[in-house]
């Protein structure tokens, strides 16, 4: 089942990065600006656009110094109390994520392997551990395994 933003989850994206949407055309864009402007960045949502040959969901994110995207998201997991909003997809038993932070902040991690999102994170490298603690927070929100592969 694809999914899809509702115009409550632009609001709750709003509510914890401290930004209100601005709606222009087909996309929904979030401009970040602190005090320090190397913390300045826009969020922009672009819900079920053409990309390629198949419909789905671009997050792109511009920074001072950088522009990154994350294709076909399939969920999001807004968390007030950490400030942050990670957008993510799941495709093949791997993960990636995109992390804004209401502080301006940004992390992307690619490619990672599902099965570290759980488990016990003492036993993994130190490179690996980062990812695995950032994207565990979406796990529960990832559809099972089983489901995924019979679809």
């Amino acid at each position: 089942m694809a999914f899809s933003f509702q115009l409550e989850d632009f609001k709750k994206i709003g509510d914890v990065l401290g930004v209100k949407p601005k709606f222009d055309s087909n996309v929904y864009r979030y401009d970040i600006q602190k005090e320090n402007p190397v913390r300045h960045l826009t969020l922009e949502i672009y819900p079920d656009i053409i990309i390629g040959k198949t419909k789905g969901n671009l997050i792109s994110v511009y920074s001072v110094n950088s522009h990154l995207q994350l294709h076909f998201c399939n969920g999001f997991v807004a968390s007030e109390i950490l400030g942050e909003v990670t957008f993510f997809t799941d495709q093949c038993n791997k993960v990636s994520g995109l992390i804004i932070e209401k502080e301006g902040g940004c992390s992307l991690f690619s490619n990672v392997d599902r099965e570290v999102l759980s488990g016990d994170f003492t036993q993994l490298a130190p490179e690996v551990m980062m990812s695995s603690i950032a994207l565990s927070l979406m796990e529960t929100t990832l559809p099972d395994e089983e489901n995924e592969e019979k679809e």
